[in-house]
């Protein structure tokens, strides 16, 4: 699985991805979780809103911080 925050390294970005770290630990999945923060590598994703959660590919969710048992859903 492959996990990326994307953001432009703001409070809210680092919280959503202490909460993808949490989720997957507490999971115990096997995951690769990537912070981006290169603003043109983010619009290449067509992400508007920040922070952002993509999962394999997929943006699941934009322009809120999630709390690790949100992201557990989402896993």
């Amino acid at each position: 699985m492959n996990i990326k925050i994307l953001g432009g390294g703001c409070k809210s970005c680092e919280a959503l991805l202490a909460s993808a770290k949490e989720a997957v630990a507490k999971k115990g999945i096997d995951a690769e979780i990537e912070y981006i923060t290169d603003m043109e590598k983010i619009m290449g994703f067509g992400v508007m809103s920040m922070p952002a959660l993509m999962i394999d590919g997929k943006v699941v969710s934009a322009g809120k911080v999630l709390k690790a048992k949100e992201v557990e859903k989402f896993l």
